[in-house]
């Protein structure tokens, strides 16, 4: 096959297009995870920022409010919370180099033989050994990359103002190099933003308000270490099929175990009454709404984007699958070559 002088051109056009975008790729890289961080904080945060705007009556002005609130009530009691999560975590290193492991598994197994016995106290040791050591291995990097981690934080909220400002500039840009039908684009579009929303505030918002009233339990009732105990709560009630009681179960057994019956009944009628149906309540409230989401997709999703991403991984994780599976869905119906149609 002859190549002219156009089609050499236009070659040559793509791979610039193709050697750019790699560069580009590798210039935002560092910040990637911050970038999507800022434009996942302005999609929450749109509604409110409309509802400034109807007040302030200029883009700047509401934006800048916004961005003020949001990064005050994040800042703020982090300010204050974070040194008392680092020692309470260090007191629950030292809680777990005087546990009595073997006391502790004896009184949860009193019939159990002696030999199983003392295998599980060696197998609990190893995982509270090793759990212990890798939240302190995290902790020093986390101290260590503070300068870092506060210019991260720095760009999630400098992408957080302009995603909110330039909002529909950034809609019009994306609608105008989107390669779907413009026809099948808006039911696209209605379909993740229903995605979206129901990953967002159907599970990790309700999560995050699930996580809570543990921590409230766990001041209520006494409970040692309890800002720690409650970040753990929040994560885990985030990811379906494990939930806060990964937490308050293991406490209501350590109170029976030490003899505090009524303390141990309370605590857990607390935790099965208010604690597990709060996100039941509020889910099918706020996910009625939305588009469903399969509980295994968030799931598979939270847990391959924690490895992958990080944290954030927690939400892209799972949108990334979610957004998969419809185009999927768009294939298997037959639907998928109309969507980029003429």
């Amino acid at each position: 096959m002859d190549f002219g002088d156009k089609e050499i051109r236009r070659l040559l056009v793509i791979l610039m297009i193709v050697l750019l975008g790699i560069l580009v790729f590798i210039v935002v890289k560092p910040v990637l995870l911050s970038v999507i961080a800022g434009l996942i904080l302005g999609y929450v945060f749109f509604p409110l920022y409309r509802r400034t705007l109807r007040y302030v009556r200029e883009k700047n002005t509401a934006a800048a409010l916004v961005s003020l609130v949001i990064v005050a009530f994040i800042v703020i009691p982090l300010w204050f919370l974070v040194p008392i999560m680092v020692q309470q975590i260090f007191e629950i290193f030292k809680f777990t180099q005087t546990l009595d492991v073997q006391k502790f598994v004896q009184a949860l197994f009193s019939t159990a033989p002696e030999p199983f016995i003392a295998q599980l106290t060696i197998t609990v040791s190893s995982i509270i050994g090793k759990a212990t050591s890798a939240t302190l291995n995290s902790l020093t990097d986390w101290l260590i990359n503070i300068p870092t981690i506060a210019l991260q934080f720095f760009i999630v909220a400098f992408v957080f103002f302009f995603t909110l400002r330039d909002s529909d500039k950034l809609r019009d840009m994306v609608s105008a190099i989107s390669p779907l039908h413009k026809n099948q684009e808006k039911v696209m579009i209605a379909q993740f933003k229903g995605i979206t929303d129901s990953l967002i505030y159907g599970q990790v918002i309700v999560g995050l308000v699930q996580g809570m009233f543990a921590g409230l339990g766990f001041l209520i009732f006494g409970v040692q270490n309890a800002i720690i105990l409650t970040v753990v709560a929040i994560v885990f009630s985030i990811i379906p099929f494990v939930g806060p009681g990964i937490v308050w179960l293991p406490i209501t057994v350590y109170m029976f175990a030490a003899g505090n019956n009524t303390a141990g009944a309370l605590y857990l009628a607390y935790n099965l009454i208010i604690v597990s149906t709060v996100d039941n309540i509020l889910r099918s409230y706020i996910v009625s709404r939305k588009a469903d989401i399969s509980p295994a997709v968030v799931m598979v999703g939270m847990i391959g984007g924690l490895f992958i991403f990080g944290a954030l991984g927690l939400i892209i994780g799972p949108l990334i699958l979610a957004y998969f599976t419809t185009f999927l869905r768009a294939y298997k119906e037959k639907t998928l070559a109309s969507l980029f149609a003429e």
